[in-house]
This record gives C-alpha cells, sequence and structure tokens, in this order.
C-alpha cells in the first residue's frame, strides 16, 4: 500500500458516521448490507448514508454490487489487510511479530 492510499483511508475513517458505517459493513460480513438496512441500523438518513458510502469507495474501503434490484454494500477486507500491514510494516524492530490480519477472522 502507498501512503496516498493509507492517507485516504484514514482521512474517510476520520468522521463519527462514516466509521460507524464502515463497522457495520465489517460486522455485516462477506453477505454485506443494503443502504436501507443501513440506514435503520444507524439512524442516518438515506442522503447522509449516500455520501459516507460515496467517500468510503473513493477510499476503496467498501465496495457495492448490485443484486436484482438492490444494491449491496460490503467492507473490502484486503484494502483493510494492506492498512493494517502498511502500519505494522516496521514494527518490532524487524522481528516477527504476532499482528494478525483482518481477514483472519471467521466470516
Amino acid at each position: 500500500m502507498e501512503e496516498s492510499d493509507a492517507v485516504r483511508s484514514f482521512a474517510a475513517l476520520a468522521q463519527a458516521s462514516r466509521l460507524r458505517v464502515f463497522r457495520a459493513l465489517v460486522v455485516a460480513g462477506p453477505p454485506g448490507l443494503t443502504p436501507g438496512v443501513l440506514a435503520t441500523q444507524l439512524g442516518l438518513p438515506p442522503a447522509t448514508l449516500s455520501f459516507h458510502l460515496k467517500e468510503l469507495q473513493a477510499a476503496a474501503l467498501c465496495e457495492s454490487t448490485r443484486e436484482g434490484r438492490h444494491l449491496i454494500y460490503r467492507a473490502r477486507y484486503g484494502q483493510v489487510d494492506g492498512l493494517i500491514a502498511y502500519l505494522t510494516e516496521h514494527c518490532c524492530e524487524g522481528a516477527a511479530c504476532a499482528v494478525a490480519p483482518a481477514s483472519g477472522c471467521d466470516c
């Protein structure tokens, strides 16, 4: 991951509602969530949610796919793994450390 990608990711997550949206997508796992479900869960107006989803997509932290008439949003775990790897690349003074990748979860 390049420094500019990490900065974009952190900037996208540096807003409370957007962080809540991202965390809800992570909790949902691979099945993802529709904007309607996200809006209901988080109590966000649809226009506000749409703005936050657009920002998360621009930072490559989530993606959407169309399934029938619905858009499904999912967290991009590979991007999260890349961000964690970027942060821990030089940890422990070069020795192996016990930082597990985000995709190590059983979801």
